[in-house]
Order: C-alpha cells, then sequence, then structure tokens
C-alpha cells in the first residue's frame, strides 16, 4: 500500500488523523506503552507529520484500546499477539479464540490458588508475630530459614515474563497517575 505523503499536524487531524497524546487520551494507553507496543510489533508503525510526529488511524486507536482491554484482563504480550493476530484474521475459527482464552482462565485460576497460599501463610504468620517492642519476630525468622533453591540456581524470568511484568508496572503506574489528575 502506497504511503501517503508526509502531512503537517493541522492537516493530518482534518483528515481524522490523532497524535500520539490524542490517541493515548482515546485508547486509554499511554504515550510511553503506545511506543513500547510499536517497538514490539503489537501495533504497526504509524505515519509521520512533516516534522516527524506520530500520526495515528481510528484503527490504530482501537487496536490500542483491543490491547489495552486484553491487558487488563491479564493476558501476557504473547498471548495477545495471537489475540491480535486471530482478531486480524476474518477466517478464523472461533474455536482457537476460546482455546487461548480458557487456557488464560486456568493459569489465573492457578495463580489465585498460590496467592491464597501467600496470603494464609502471611496471616498465620503476621497472628504469630507480637508486634511489640520485642526482637523476636516470626515474619522475619520464616523469611531468614527459607529452604534454599533445588538445583543450587536462581530462577530467572523469561524475556517475555520480564516484558509483560515491566507492561504491568507501567499499566498500574498509569491508572494510578491519571487517577490523582481526576
Amino acid at each position: 500500500m502506497p504511503r501517503m505523503p508526509r502531512p503537517e499536524l493541522a492537516d493530518a487531524r482534518q483528515q481524522g488523523l490523532h497524535n500520539i497524546g490524542e490517541a493515548a487520551r482515546q485508547s486509554g494507553v499511554s504515550a510511553k506503552m503506545i511506543r513500547h507496543y510499536e517497538s514490539i510489533d503489537l501495533i504497526p508503525p504509524p505515519s509521520r507529520t512533516f516534522a516527524g510526529y506520530r500520526l495515528y488511524t481510528d484503527a490504530d486507536v482501537h487496536r490500542l484500546g483491543f490491547i489495552r482491554r486484553a491487558r487488563g484482563l491479564g493476558f501476557s504480550i504473547r498471548q495477545i499477539e495471537a489475540l491480535l493476530g486471530l482478531w486480524d484474521d476474518r477466517s478464523r475459527a472461533s474455536a482457537e479464540v476460546k482455546r487461548l482464552a480458557q487456557s488464560h482462565v486456568d493459569e489465573l485460576a492457578e495463580k489465585i490458588a498460590e496467592m491464597q497460599s501467600m496470603q494464609r501463610t502471611l496471616q498465620d504468620l503476621a497472628r504469630r508475630c507480637h508486634g511489640d517492642d520485642r526482637p523476636e519476630c516470626p515474619i522475619l525468622e520464616d523469611l531468614a530459614n527459607a529452604p534454599p533453591l533445588q538445583g543450587g540456581s536462581l530462577s530467572i524470568p523469561s524475556s517475555d515474563d520480564a516484558r509483560d511484568e515491566a507492561a504491568s508496572f507501567d499499566d498500574a503506574f498509569e491508572r494510578r497517575r491519571v487517577r490523582r489528575m481526576r
């Protein structure tokens, strides 16, 4: 598809295009995350004005909203890539979408069970701690007596895990920032 010539920002707005700030406001995705999603190819590279400003179409803003909603439901970047591929493929079978969603539901159930176990452990430790001037603390004793890791090595998260964690942190930070602005 041939690229249109680089317009000035005012001309681009008249054509219904959005700068990154407008795309961020309309989609609920921060400008920082929009640039990140662009860098990892979740959204196509935007066209640019003569001065180099990014320009987004209504379809781009809609895609960003899709990504925001998927992130809000806890899908990983890899899962979102797959969902976007399915969304773009109008001849897809919904069975694949359902399989992906059900797999995510199963992962969430496992994480919830792990978190509930952590909560029970911490509640028990907090209940046993006197919380007074004495130096003895069952919480610190438990943390200090952690069993050694199997194989003696640290577990290093994959780059996808780290990228998802960074994106989740950025998403949470942006939500807090927006709430404070209101």
